[in-house]
């Protein structure tokens, strides 16, 4: 029996506020390629990937982050935010990382697919054709539904507070 689709990623984010007013904002990625161009709402993602058996979750949090943003993964504490089981049923493990990330400096990897379909041509598209810092409100219109979890889980942590039952 197998064990299911697994991917992996990393959610930068930076604090703003402060004392108890602590909040988050994160860096989130709009999926690349003509099934999302003209799409916003739950079009977005964190920059993650697939990964298989021999590949430990965290080396492909960061072949996955620096594939899809052509920048190293800052050299910072790696907080764990947990797995959540997508609606596709792959399951996703993130883990945040408090850094700055000019999003000028990204440099989106690429993938080739056939396009139009059953054109015969094959067309190269970006991972992620852009990048945006969002407060987690923003976040939870933009990214798909089943990574907002992610979110409100680092937002819970960054406040000190208890993470929702969903969450």
């Amino acid at each position: 029996m197998s064990a299911g689709k697994r991917s992996a990623g990393l959610l930068l984010f930076r604090t703003t506020g402060t004392g108890g007013e602590r909040d988050v904002e994160v860096l989130i990625g709009h999926m690349g390629g003509p099934f999302w161009a003209g799409r916003e709402s739950a079009a977005w993602s964190v920059p993650k990937g697939e990964y298989g058996p021999d590949e430990e979750p965290a080396a492909a949090a960061r072949r996955e982050f620096e594939e899809e943003l052509g920048v190293p993964v800052p050299d910072e504490v790696w907080l764990p935010l947990g797995e959540a089981r997508q609606r596709s049923g792959k399951t996703v493990t993130v883990w945040a990382v408090e850094a700055e990330l000019d999003v000028a400096s990204v440099v989106p990897g690429t993938f080739t697919m056939e396009w139009p379909r059953g054109s015969g041509v094959q067309q190269e598209f970006p991972e992620m054709d852009r990048f945006a810092w969002c407060t987690p409100e923003q976040a939870a219109e933009r990214l798909i539904a089943g990574q907002r979890v992610f979110v409100q889980r680092l937002r819970a942590q960054v406040r000190g507070e208890a993470a929702s039952p969903e969450a």
